[in-house]
């Protein structure tokens, strides 16, 4: 349908597309596995609406507007301006928006600008974040994970103030 040389790219702020991947279906109409082989939104390609897919999703390209799916990774390339909720995001990328996921890595060149809300998160030397973390509380059965929000607690021992649920090193020791 396109020839090799051709470019597909929405420029008009106002138009608004939603894609969506599913599972490919054999000809009796059962659900085939899963491939394993992502979507991917080559760099010269700009997308303005949601994306939608039970599989993986890999953008090199430029997203405007919300993504859900299984595995997302977002390339050096690529930006991302809208929410994001997948398993497991991989950002290497630049990303504008909220990020929701069980498993979240910024890559050293990330550049993220929104609240994180994870089960677990690794941020490499480098990356650049701007915005609040939070933890999601792990469940077990097919629940869906709450969020534990940050609160200050108030001083303790004229130390400053503690958070309410955080990490840290310092919060597993005892006190001397």
């Amino acid at each position: 349908m396109f020839s090799k040389d051709s470019k597909a790219s929405t420029t008009s702020s106002t138009s608004t597309t939603t894609t969506t991947a599913t599972t490919p279906t054999s000809a009796n109409g059962d659900r085939a596995k899963t491939t394993g082989v992502p979507s991917i939104i080559s760099p010269d390609l700009k997308i303005v609406g949601d994306l939608k897919s039970s599989g993986d999703i890999q953008i090199d390209g430029t997203i405007e507007g919300d993504i859900n799916s299984r595995l997302l990774t977002v390339g050096e390339q690529a930006t991302v301006e809208g929410s994001i909720v997948a398993d497991t995001v991989r950002i290497s990328g630049t990303v504008r928006g909220q990020v929701k996921a069980k498993t979240v890595h910024l890559d050293k060149k990330a550049r993220v600008t929104g609240d994180i809300t994870h089960e677990t998160l690794t941020m490499e030397a480098g990356a650049l974040f701007e915005g609040q973390v939070r933890r999601m509380q792990q469940t077990t059965g097919a629940s869906t994970a709450k969020v534990a929000p940050l609160h200050p607690a108030g001083s303790t021992n004229g130390q400053g103030p503690s958070f309410a649920g955080a990490e840290s090193a310092a919060a597993q020791r005892p006190a001397p």
